[in-house]
């Protein structure tokens, strides 16, 4: 049986190392759940928020983030940071919503690919909400045309528990996405609701509207809105 509610964090502006550790705490309890069943696991949890400037790459390309690298990424104004996703590099930073999503698959009885589908579906809800038309191609993610790329999707999974998630571009300078080959595709541009000509959305206005898309989809039956500190309360006390 899915859980009755889903969590939905808001961290607002912050930087990506801020939101990984909350996201790690919140997975950590989650695998302690499943090696001891006297610790109850945590309600699926969603963290969205908006970084400062910062460039991911996925878990295959650690040794790419070489001194020389580093240096040229930085040198753009942004930080840089390896991550435990799939996919390749991409950007995060102020106007786009980065929405993490924790939980575990077999509660929800989905598979990994049909997970991945589950947030592309969401996604596309997500925009449709906002009167953008949108969908999915052979290639991860959700688009607006065959050639313009609005929302990312990497995710990791460790014993069925999901961590990271999407970036969907709102009100995001794309210009970032110029330094770099985003998901490794040539030939496509980064698209947002700016550029469909949705204007005056924030971040948290979107990120509530895609953790109700979720929430629909893996059979929570509704979103509790709650602070970054009663979930770290619910956390440490799991994971003492």
């Amino acid at each position: 049986m899915s859980p009755s509610h889903l969590l939905h964090i808001h961290l607002g502006r912050c930087t990506y190392n801020h939101a990984s550790a909350l996201q790690s705490r919140i997975v950590s309890a989650f695998l302690l759940s499943k090696a001891k069943s006297s610790h109850l696991a945590p309600a699926p949890t969603i963290l969205t928020s908006e970084f400062n400037p910062v460039y991911t790459l996925g878990r295959r390309e650690r040794d790419l983030l070489t001194p020389e690298v580093l240096s040229k990424l930085t040198s753009y104004g942004a930080e840089a940071h390896t991550t435990l996703r799939g996919g390749q590099t991409t950007f995060h930073g102020p106007g786009q919503l980065t929405a993490y999503v924790i939980l575990d698959l077999k509660s929800h009885n989905l598979t990994p690919r049909c997970y991945v589908r589950m947030l592309e579906t969401a996604l596309i809800g997500t925009c449709a909400r906002f009167g953008i038309s949108a969908f999915t191609t052979e290639n991860t993610g959700v688009w607006t045309s065959a050639t313009r790329k609005i929302a990312a999707v990497g995710v990791h999974m460790r014993r069925n528990i999901t961590s990271h998630g999407i970036g969907l571009n709102i009100s995001t300078n794309t210009d970032w996405f110029d330094q770099i080959i985003p998901c490794g595709l040539e030939g496509v541009d980064t698209w947002s609701f700016e550029k469909e000509g949705v204007l005056g959305k924030s971040v948290e206005e979107v990120g509530g509207v895609f953790s109700e898309g979720v929430a629909k989809l893996v059979g929570c039956g509704r979103v509790k809105r709650v602070e970054e500190a009663e979930v770290l309360d619910g956390v440490s006390t799991t994971i003492q």
